[in-house]
């Protein structure tokens, strides 16, 4: 499971020690993101937060609105919330 949702798109570093530095950040995050969604009791998949998650900082809304209405407001389809990067 942590290998379908761990998505390392590129290292940074070339040295084995930052390649390994980068794995175990990308598995401390996943980690951290997991108990997060046990300790809130989301009913979404973990790929689902995750994705929210990753979309958050560009859109208005509260983090907590857009974890609990998940079924009826998806933050990929809420255009009238995304931030406008050249907003005057």
């Amino acid at each position: 499971m942590i290998k379908q949702n761990l998505r390392i798109k590129r290292f940074y570093g070339t040295s084995e020690n930052a390649v390994k530095t980068q794995i175990w950040t990308a598995v401390c995050v996943y980690v951290l993101v997991a108990i997060i969604k046990k300790e809130l009791a989301l009913d979404v998949s973990l790929y689902t937060f995750l994705q929210i998650l990753s979309v958050h900082s560009f859109e208005k809304t509260q983090l907590g609105q857009a974890l609990f209405d998940v079924q009826s407001n998806s933050p990929l389809a809420a255009s009238s919330n995304q931030l406008n990067l050249f907003d005057s």
